[in-house]
């Protein structure tokens, strides 16, 4: 698949990143009780250290999580672009870092790499799995930063779309994305959806304009991608789960985080969707703006800071 894992790593090599339900849904914790272990065993008085990856989403999740964690009272030392998970993983193990967001699916590609988990819950429970006893991670948010099948505005119109599955009976499409999306998802479309396509397009980073302009009808973009709102696509549901959940997920050293920490965090994942993720990436991505000042208005937007 176009993993989450391949994007960061890209991202990450070029530090310009931008990697469903919510497994928060009712407050609840879909690995039935990490959260409570995380939160077990107080950690009033301590610093808790916020990394990030050196990426701006990772970024402006780290710094919505550090501000939300300050307005509670926690005393917090942030440690933003520090580099790939091989470096942050290792710091959150040895306790350098207590607090880190992830995303759920790559996390898991990561511990597990032959992995067949693609639902949210299911790749949370297959996390618990993997995960060392001195880690945990809290609630998965609803944003997520994955694959998709993004189509424009007038074509969702047009042929009404709001599903991957509507494109079966859409007619011959042409589709584009990285070169090799033909050969990792073609047979996925028709096993799962009985989709196939007129024509696969190699348009890599240019799919968003590609789909806006009319060069494709269709198109793989991240669900995040600054131009799905700037050119106002629209991305279509993945009922079947071909693409693989990537919730926003923090993950956490046990020992660093106490039950304010976790509960912060849980409220952060409870108020976060891919739509508003999304926007605030347009602000950082192509407004410029300061990723701490996007995070402090989300937060005080959601009444969260």
């Amino acid at each position: 698949m176009i993993s989450r894992v391949l994007r960061t790593a890209t991202a990450l090599a070029l530090l310009a990143g931008a990697a469903a339900c919510s497994s928060s849904s009712g407050g609840s914790d879909p690995l039935g009780g990490s959260s409570a272990s995380a939160g077990a065993g107080s950690a009033s008085g301590k610093t808790v250290v916020v990394g990030s990856a050196n990426f701006p989403e990772n970024v402006l999740l780290a710094s919505i999580y550090s501000q939300a964690l300050k307005a509670k009272g926690v005393k917090v030392t942030e440690k933003f672009n520090i580099g790939s998970r091989e470096v942050l993983y290792g710091q959150l193990e040895s306790g350098a870092l207590s607090v880190l967001p992830e995303y759920n699916g790559a996390l898991l590609g990561y511990l597990d790499p032959k992995t067949t988990a693609a639902g949210t819950q299911a790749v949370n429970a297959a996390l618990l799995q993997k995960l060392p006893a001195t880690l945990a991670i809290l609630d998965s948010a609803a944003a997520e930063d994955k694959d998709s099948l993004t189509v424009s505005q007038a074509t969702a119109d047009a042929k009404h779309l709001k599903s991957i599955a509507d494109l079966a009976a859409a007619g011959p499409l042409t589709v584009g994305g990285p070169p090799e999306f033909k050969s990792r998802k073609e047979q996925q479309f028709k096993d799962a959806y009985g989709l196939t396509f007129k024509e696969w397009k190699p348009t890599g980073d240019t799919t968003a304009n590609a789909i806006k302009d009319g060069t494709v009808d269709v198109g793989n973009v991240f669900t995040t991608d600054p131009k799905i709102v700037q050119l106002k696509l629209v991305t279509l549901e993945d009922p079947k789960n071909v693409f693989s959940s990537q919730n926003v997920t923090p993950l956490v050293n046990k020992s660093a985080v106490d039950a304010t920490t976790t509960a912060t965090l849980n409220a952060i994942s409870g108020k976060l969707d891919t739509a508003g993720l999304t926007a605030l990436m347009k602000r950082v991505a192509v407004d410029k703006e300061d990723p701490a000042t996007v995070a402090k208005d989300w937060l005080k937007t959601n009444n969260l800071g």
